[in-house]
């Protein structure tokens, strides 16, 4: 019997993304970036809040250092830079600058990011408009003074996440022209990735590649945006399996819960009559039969 999605939040999200699992609170953080907002669910009460962001955050990662505060402390990779946000008991949030990013064309912003297996910020950049196509997107290196490009030439980059080992990396580009997924070497003592190839081709196969999971087992976990489903692929490359959620457009999963077993889902929200999909923008929740790696914590 495959697992059936329930329903976590009705969040209503424009584009709910980067949820990451916080075990020691016991809570899912993600980020709604047109409703530029921070979100957190509390396993133990069921509630949800938001705080407002200055700008849209395409990704996030949790601070080390940051265990006394209530909700921790987030580095988030914005529009015009990286960012250190710290949500608060009052419903303030507290934003520092990290460094400044100079895109190479107007309308850029950062999307999907991770930290490696050292707790180093990867992010991705895209321009916001994907009507135009523009491969001006690049992936950076987030851990210094100054965002360092890494790899160039994406439309849309989406879908990372590291192997168990740390050794390899995944990468997809989701805009419609490119619809593929590829893995890297990864050089964990530098933090650099080279020798890319493709892991997948996702064209023939249902859904645009979006945010990704890595399991222990090495399985890659990527949402199928405008299929509903969340496939997970072999460290080969061999589609193994695909879960339905009650959406068109599933954004990004990570796994959690109290033994990791959990894969979370955000979503997105589109225009338009939701009649067959009136929980759009919603989170869910998927017991996979598997579980899932605990994130580092970041070093920025």
């Amino acid at each position: 019997m495959k697992p059936t999605a329930e329903l976590v939040l009705d969040a209503r999200n424009g584009v709910g993304e980067s949820p990451v699992w916080d075990a020691r609170r016991q809570c899912l953080f993600w980020v709604d970036i047109p409703g530029r907002a921070l979100w957190c669910w509390s396993a133990a009460s069921g509630r949800a809040r938001q705080w407002a962001t200055p700008e849209m955050t395409g990704c996030i990662a949790l601070a080390a250092g940051s265990e006394t505060l209530p909700h921790g402390r987030w580095v988030a990779p914005m529009e015009t830079g990286v960012a250190l946000l710290t949500p608060n008991e009052d419903g303030s949030l507290d934003h520092e600058t990290l460094s400044s990013v100079q895109h190479p064309q107007p309308g850029m912003r950062f999307n999907d990011g991770r930290c490696d297996r050292q707790g180093r910020l990867r992010a991705g950049s895209m321009v916001m408009d994907m009507s135009l196509g523009a491969a001006a997107g690049s992936v950076y290196a987030l851990d210094g003074a100054q965002p360092r490009a890494l790899l160039n030439g994406f439309i849309t980059p989406n879908g990372m996440a590291f192997s168990p080992d740390g050794g390899t990396l995944y990468l997809s580009d989701s805009h419609p022209d490119v619809q593929a997924i590829w893995a890297f070497d990864y050089d964990t003592a530098s933090g650099t990735p080279h020798k890319r190839r493709l892991f997948v081709d996702m064209k023939p196969l249902p859904g645009r590649p979006d945010g990704a999971a890595m399991d222990e087992d090495g399985g890659y976990w990527i949402c199928g945006n405008d299929a509903g489903l969340v496939h997970r692929f072999t460290p080969d490359g061999r589609l193994d399996r695909s879960l339905a959620v009650p959406v068109k457009k599933p954004a990004m999963c990570a796994f959690g819960g109290s033994g990791l077993d959990t894969l979370f889902v955000t979503s997105i929200r589109p225009g338009g009559d939701l009649a067959d999909q009136p929980l759009a923008g919603g989170v869910f929740a998927l017991r996979p039969g598997v579980r899932g790696l605990d994130e580092p914590r970041c070093v920025p």
